[in-house]
């Protein structure tokens, strides 16, 4: 399989519907803030009903198994996942 990059706006999305599934709202009243810092790496903020959830990298990488699953039909177990800061895109996802 050759390199498919998921851009930042498609990892956001792809956290609305991980966390719009957890807490039993739609995707579009979600709002996530994705953030890096060197001591604590990829995070995010997810916002739903006046609440904030923190999620970890292997939150991101979760949520972006279900997607690569439902949407790419790609195995998500053997799809190699890594998120990356790029200059110019943001954050980025690179699946191998």
């Amino acid at each position: 399989m050759e390199k498919l990059i998921i851009p930042e706006q498609n990892i956001i999305n792809a956290v609305c519907i991980y966390i719009s599934r957890k807490k039993q709202v739609e995707p579009e009243n979600v709002e996530v803030e994705l953030m890096y810092d060197d001591e604590s790496g990829f995070t995010a903020e997810a916002f739903v009903n006046d609440e904030k959830e923190i999620l970890t990298t292997l939150n991101l990488i979760e949520a972006l198994r279900i997607t690569i699953d439902e949407f790419l039909q790609i195995d998500p177990i053997s799809a190699g996942i890594e998120l990356l800061l790029d200059d110019e895109e943001g954050i980025i996802a690179v699946v191998s």
